[in-house]
């Protein structure tokens, strides 16, 4: 098991877990989803791409209307 951090929670995932699994697992699904992975926005079409790595700080946030 990798432990990273996830919205400031200590999270374990096993090896090759990718962005996109973390999307789908912690929030449901892709739609209104930001992620960033140590500091730097990760790009939705890359989600799928990038594996997280032990130690990893892992953002996930959620877009709201209102004003």
């Amino acid at each position: 098991m990798l432990k990273l951090e996830v919205n400031g929670e200590s999270f374990d995932v096993v090896p090759g877990t990718t962005v996109a699994d973390l999307v789908a697992r912690w929030s449901g699904g892709p739609k209104g989803i930001a992620v960033a992975r140590n500091r730097e926005v990760v790009p939705k079409s890359r989600w799928s791409s990038t594996e997280v790595r032990p130690g990893d700080r892992v953002e996930i946030v959620t877009a709201t209307a209102g004003g």
